[in-house]
């Protein structure tokens, strides 16, 4: 039975308390052969969502304002029912990277419940984070000691890979 609560203060806390040793371990894990690092961050992303419900959570819905490319757009805009230019001017801006990204946070499409109403066609960056069980995950050791701070997946990885005793 999962019994995650999800407190986005205490998580935050908790995530910059131990920021220094998730530095420390980013720079060892670095040293890893890139496959041997990812057998190790699969296994523990694995264990991590075994453990814990997104739905609990949905921090990174409410704080993170994901990359929306021209195909969310048009795979958003089509399961929404509205043309791609309607949904651009509804739900998006241009950050200051000259990305699209949603006009508010929290998403505009988390609802009460934590569930997302466009989940089918939620957009690349939504469905890939936070990223743990991704290939080549060397590429993302910074993106995830930053994504440590929001997600407690990450946070519960990275504690893992620190001290194995802690892993089932």
């Amino acid at each position: 039975m999962n019994t995650f609560w999800f407190d986005a203060a205490s998580h935050k806390a908790a995530a910059l308390q131990q920021k220094k040793e998730n530095q420390k371990l980013v720079l060892q894990l670095k040293k890893m052969p890139p496959g041997k690092l990812d057998q190790l961050i699969h296994g523990l992303h694995e264990e991590a969502f075994s453990e814990i419900d997104c739905l609990t959570c949905a921090n990174c819905c409410r704080t993170l304002g994901p990359r929306i490319t021209d195909r969310d757009i048009q795979q958003l805009a089509k399961f929404t029912g509205i043309k791609a230019s309607r949904f651009i001017d509804m739900y998006l801006r241009i950050d200051e990277d000259m990305d699209y990204v949603f006009k508010t946070m929290p998403c505009p499409f988390l609802q009460n419940d934590n569930y997302c109403s466009v989940y089918e066609a939620r957009p690349k960056a939504c469905r890939e984070y936070p990223h743990t069980d991704r290939v080549k995950f060397h590429q993302l050791l910074n993106l995830s000691l930053k994504n440590a701070e929001t997600c407690p997946a990450v946070l519960s990885i990275f504690e893992k890979a620190r001290d194995p005793k802690k892993s089932k």
